[in-house]
């Protein structure tokens, strides 16, 4: 499935945990996407705190949607992850978190992607590497 804009992320996205979390995508541009997250009940743990696996499915899902969003045009792929590891630097505050990946690495059959999350007040958060497998067909 090709994938070029941020409605088609959105609209493929439906009635998914990407959905049932809150996330949206929200901007995009040449090596990058954004997307957001509210901080909530459906995102925090039982003592309101952003839960630290809300913040891991962000960043997956962020690098995965990036990956997607560059391969060429009628390119017949799968793609995995293979790997994504974060470090929690601060707790978010306020409303929500907005994750921004950016491509680290962009070869032929793996993706390296940088995905940083800060809370509404621009503090950073979680620093996230997400590596994808692409296996075209």
């Amino acid at each position: 499935m090709e994938i070029k804009t941020i409605e088609q992320l959105n609209e493929i996205c439906r009635d998914t945990l990407v959905d049932r979390l809150g996330m949206e995508f929200i901007a995009a541009g040449t090596g990058w996407l954004e997307a957001r997250m509210p901080i909530d009940r459906r995102t925090c743990r039982p003592d309101g705190a952003l839960h630290g696996g809300a913040n891991m499915a962000l960043a997956e899902t962020v690098g995965g949607a990036l990956s997607s969003m560059t391969l060429p045009a009628g390119m017949e792929f799968r793609m995995f992850g293979i790997e994504v590891n974060g470090n929690h630097i601060k707790q978010a505050k306020g409303n929500y978190v907005t994750a921004r990946g950016t491509f680290i690495h962009q070869g032929k059959r793996t993706h390296v992607v940088q995905v940083e999350i800060r809370d509404e007040f621009g503090n950073l958060a979680t620093v996230n590497r997400v590596t994808n497998m692409i296996v075209t067909d």
